[in-house]
């Protein structure tokens, strides 16, 4: 269902996407009790996962065949907006986004019918958790120098190595794994795989203790000769960058378009305290020095939807959008920062501590001008549309 158009990029919403979004936020409550508790204790909340499983979130873009709502890439934002301006569970809320976008999509679009009709399902569920391995301990960021392998031997894939900052490794039961299966193939030497837990040679690592979004637990993943069927191959062998760029996609769109819906929380949030809040007298809303504050919040606001939606339109389109979407990341994850950061100036002392959960916004959003790519590699992408900054540009 895709939304109507009215002038030049301009979004409707119709009755049914509408009725979408408002059952979701008929959850927000439970999905936020809480949350500064067990973001405090970095526990992953199994009760409120069975929370969205009842809801269908999960569901969103995948096709009615395999238990999904089939629903396009602009419906699942718009819900999933919803879900960030309800949800005060910002660790939740990106496990959410991992296990539908990272794990599901590329089986969705890449994956054999017996791949699909065997995991799908369970991903629209909610059944098994996904998470998503292309990070390494040596090489961060630097994709193309994976080391872990992946051999053929017979109707197998032998993988050796180990991936670390893995959203959602301790709870997950399904992996979707990048390994280097050609040694000098450049981006056609990497494949794509389905790994599934309890598969001999694999191993997960302990949570690792972060900054923010403590919800959401990451790990380190070891292989040791870890035999992987070769009908687990997600597309092809050799096809894991087509795969990774499709999934980059839709990672950025939709884990952005969730803080997009935290921002917007965020700021009415601020509007309300600093109506209410007084200091010499006045409510401090009234001072220019934080009501200015609060308009460059909603400037942040509306700039970022703006380059979500323009960018998942004309991906919706089949259009390039290769700068657009460096752009879209950029400013969403840095908005999301400046917008963090002027809540807790805003807040003042109150901000500051741990009960009101604002600082804990602060702590998540710094993350995000991390993963997908971080802040200074989507500035590099920019500068190399425009002939800057030489084969590193990329």
């Amino acid at each position: 269902m895709k939304p109507r158009t009215r002038g030049v990029d301009m979004l409707t919403w119709s009755t049914e996407q509408r009725r979408l979004r408002t059952a979701m936020a008929a959850w927000s409550a439970d999905l936020s009790a809480d949350h500064v508790a067990i973001d405090a204790e970095s526990r992953f909340p199994h009760e409120k996962w069975k929370l969205l499983q009842q809801m269908d979130i999960f569901r969103l873009p995948f096709d009615e065949e395999w238990g999904g709502l089939g629903q396009d890439v602009l419906t699942t934002m718009y819900v999933l907006e919803g879900l960030g301006h309800g949800c005060r569970d910002g660790g939740l809320s990106f496990s959410v986004s991992t296990h539908i976008v990272s794990t599901g999509i590329p089986i969705q679009r890449f994956g054999s019918r017996d791949l699909k009709s065997r995991i799908l399902p369970a991903i629209c569920d909610g059944d098994r958790i996904g998470a998503h391995a292309i990070t390494e301990p040596d090489f961060g960021s630097d994709a193309l120098a994976m080391r872990t392998s992946a051999r053929r031997d017979g109707d197998h894939f032998v993988l050796n190595g180990s991936k670390t900052f893995v959203s959602n490794g301790p709870v997950a039961d399904l992996f979707v794994v990048y390994a280097r299966t050609h040694p000098d193939g450049g981006p056609l030497g990497t494949t794509a795989f389905v790994v599934e837990r309890d598969t001999p040679g694999f191993t997960v690592g302990n949570p690792i203790a972060k900054m923010g979004l403590r919800t959401s637990p990451l790990a380190e993943l070891f292989f040791d000769d870890c035999r992987v069927p070769a009908a687990n191959v997600i597309g092809r062998a050799g096809g894991g960058f087509l795969v990774l760029d499709h999934v980059m996609k839709w990672e950025i769109l939709c884990s952005f378009v969730i803080n997009l819906g935290e921002m917007e929380h965020r700021l009415e949030q601020v509007v309300g305290y600093a109506k209410e809040r007084s200091a010499f007298g006045s409510p401090i809303g009234s001072f220019q020095a934080v009501s200015h504050r609060i308009a460059d919040m909603k400037i942040g606001v509306e700039t970022t939807r703006k380059w979500l939606y323009d960018t998942a339109a004309k991906f919706a389109d089949g259009k390039n959008i290769t700068t657009d979407l460096a752009i879209t990341k950029l400013v969403a994850s840095e908005q999301n920062v400046a917008s963090a950061m002027a809540a807790v100036q805003i807040f003042g002392g109150n901000g500051y501590m741990a009960e009101y959960g604002v600082e804990k916004d602060l702590r998540g959003a710094v993350a995000g001008t991390i993963y997908s790519g971080t802040s200074e590699i989507q500035r590099n992408r920019i500068a190399a549309t425009l002939g800057l900054g030489g084969s590193r540009a990329s």
